[in-house]
């Protein structure tokens, strides 16, 4: 498609290196090999290089040779980030005797491969769940500084491209929060704007959604969303954003007319915020599946660098797509 065809040749002009800590696995390996083939990112392999090489070979993988292969159990800088780990995670009782036991998990050693400046994102999930590929994130990369909230983000393509940025969306959170409270979800607002800018490269339009517009329905629920609207426009009136809407009134021009006439969204949003994860999971779902559009992501949102999460049941496609995605996102915390 267009968007990823201009997604990949903006990580190509990156030219970032992004670490694979899946080293051996075999939709990994692939799609490091085309990464490679077609000059998205530098990549970084963490696994035995011996089993990587095999693998490698009996795939008739032609370009794995070009990425940088590290064993986590055995490579020369291994002493180094058990230290730089034991720093960090000193104050929470951490002995460095458990550093150099942790640096040779290489869900751990990528991270630390970001913090010391060594790569610049990481894809991980084929074969690991999320809370393992996060945890070691959260303790080591950590959020941007006055991020208080990481949250999850789909990239919609539609079919048609009536709705949205030509038939694109980003929905958030469809993946981490399940009940944000007003400030929170005000930050995923902004945090998602921010990925907009940086992935998808358009102004963002940024519809918080909610079965009310503008005091139709009157519950705690409707107020929070409204809450959560006041909070961007106070803190960032450079940003385009209504709420509380009704989907149909944030993507219709014509119902927007009606239902919400002095609307600065007036219809057009191109991010739709839900007001939890229960609706932003079931939307995705639904839309993908329904509208037959593509849900690129989750992307996550919100981390001093990125680090993005897979899910286990990935093509090689999804792998090389999401790598070109974090490669972008690095432009935005480069800011």
């Amino acid at each position: 498609m267009e968007l990823l065809n201009s997604i990949k040749e903006k990580a190509r002009e990156l030219n970032r290196r992004i670490v694979l800590p899946e080293g051996a696995e075999e939709r990994t390996l692939r799609a490091a090999d085309k990464i490679l083939d077609e000059g998205i990112a530098r990549i970084t392999l963490l696994g035995n290089p011996s089993e990587i090489g095999k693998s490698a070979k009996s795939l008739n993988l032609k370009n794995i040779d070009k990425a940088t292969i590290l064993d986590p159990l055995t490579h020369a800088n291994k002493g180094l980030y058990a230290e730089l780990l034991y720093k960090l995670r000193k104050h929470k009782e951490l002995s460095r005797e458990e550093a150099f036991k942790l640096v040779e998990d290489p869900l751990y050693l990528a991270t630390l491969l970001i913090k010391n400046g060594d790569a610049d994102g990481e894809v991980a999930g084929a074969v690991n769940a999320t809370g393992d590929v996060l945890r070691p994130a959260f303790q080591v990369v950590k959020t941007l500084p006055g991020v208080n909230i990481v949250s999850g983000a789909f990239i919609m393509i539609m079919r048609d491209e009536t709705y949205g940025e030509n038939g694109v969306f980003m929905f958030a959170d469809c993946a981490v929060n399940p009940a944000p409270v007003a400030d929170e979800l005000a930050e995923i607002a902004v945090s998602t704007a921010r990925s907009t800018k940086a992935i998808l490269g358009f102004e963002p339009r940024i519809a918080m959604l909610s079965f009310s517009t503008k005091g139709s329905a009157k519950h705690l629920l409707c107020d929070k969303v409204a809450e959560a609207t006041r909070i961007v426009k106070e803190n960032h009136p450079e940003l385009i954003v209504d709420g509380e809407l009704q989907a149909d009134t944030a993507i219709v021009e014509k119902v927007a007319k009606s239902k919400a006439p002095g609307s600065v969204i007036t219809g057009n949003a191109n991010i739709l915020i839900f007001p939890d994860l229960d609706a932003g999971n079931i939307a995705y779902k639904l839309v993908q599946r329904l509208a037959r559009a593509q849900a690129v992501g989750p992307v996550l949102q919100g981390m001093a660098a990125p680090v993005n999460d897979l899910s286990r049941g990935c093509s090689v496609e999804d792998i090389v797509n999401l790598v070109a995605i974090t490669a972008n996102q690095t432009a935005q915390n480069n800011k």
